[in-house]
């Protein structure tokens, strides 16, 4: 499947693994979010400092993005929000895609201001605030909005069900029963663990907590990320071992750039492959096929547009002056 010159099949790609504020502030691992390819679908979660940056590092088109999601208005989770929408949009000359977002990313609260400016917001196609319980279904993917505890009051996790697999995303979560309910029958499970232990006053999830998670969930497999200082200190590799040993569930620690082929975590589907991006062996996800033609091109057909709408503009101008001079 190509959309704008891009190869397109089913990827998680990670723009960003950093979870904390020390993480993230020094860039120890980076904060772009995550991409979910569906068929011709492109998922962006979450697109934290740096998405752009991260973005044109593993090769992904911006552009090619159907849906933008953001699971709450915290810095580290939608600082990129209205540089993304601009990109897909070409500044809003092009308006294109979906925002799906808790309501606080949109409207705010008594404590927050929204990162999405409306100037932005007004570029894309529609924007949906989402509650926890409530779906939307954008073309053959159904999205639901998770309950999740946290201090942004509003927070949210979304479950991804697409047509050969469910992909649950956790967002920044406490532990609680009512919560990891919602995990049921997914095939893949990507949690939010910042804390190898639990903090005072900290409402994330600790190593701890995605034991007794994934343990109740059994997915075919469970990603670990968005590390804090301490986890990364100690080693994701290893401590995620620790979680598979404890779970029987395969588990990977994140990696930035790091791609995984869900399709192959299905229920169908045995066969299970991994493989990190590596610019230098070539674009390996989405192969872009005559990639410095299709960008010329596409930005040739922009050029074009506002030409038009330019000469459009002062001929009617031209013609009103006219009008007024007889």
């Amino acid at each position: 499947m190509w959309l704008s010159g891009v190869k397109i099949s089913s990827n998680i790609i990670f723009l960003g693994t950093g979870g904390d504020s020390y993480v993230v502030g020094k860039q120890l691992r980076a904060s772009g979010g995550i991409i979910l390819q569906i068929g011709e679908d492109q998922f962006h979660i979450d697109p934290g400092p740096g998405a752009l940056n991260m973005a044109a590092h593993t090769g992904i088109n911006l552009r090619a993005n159907t849906a933008l999601l953001v699971s709450h208005n915290h810095i580290n989770h939608c600082n990129d929000i209205n540089a993304v929408i601009d990109a897909m949009t070409y500044g809003g000359f092009d308006k294109k895609g979906v925002l799906v977002a808790n309501n606080t990313s949109v409207n705010g609260s008594e404590f927050y201001t929204p990162f999405l400016h409306k100037y932005y917001r007004d570029f894309l196609e529609r924007f949906i605030v989402l509650e926890e319980g409530k779906r939307v279904g954008i073309n053959n993917v159904e999205i639901l909005a998770l309950k999740a505890k946290h201090s942004e009051p509003n927070a949210l996790g979304f479950k991804f069900i697409a047509p050969e697999y469910t992909l649950t995303y956790s967002g920044d979560t406490m532990y609680s029963v009512e919560t990891i309910e919602q995990y049921d029958d997914s095939n893949v499970l990507i949690l939010n663990v910042p804390y190898l232990k639990r903090e005072e006053g900290k409402e994330n999830l600790c190593k701890e907590d995605a034991i007794k998670i994934i343990s109740r969930v059994k997915p075919r497999l469970a990603i670990i990320t968005h590390f804090g200082a301490n986890f990364l200190k100690a080693d994701p590799l290893y401590e995620v071992r620790d979680i598979q040993k404890e779970t029987g569930v395969q588990t990977i620690a994140a990696k930035d750039g790091m791609v995984v082929n869900p399709v192959s975590y299905s229920v169908e589907q045995g066969q299970k492959t991994l493989y990190k991006y590596a610019r230098e062996e070539g674009i390996r996800v989405q192969e872009y096929a005559k990639k410095e033609q299709e960008k010329v091109k596409e930005l040739n057909e922009m050029i074009e547009k506002q030409t038009k709408l330019e000469d459009s503009y002062y001929n009617s101008v031209a013609e009103n002056t006219n009008n007024q001079s007889r």
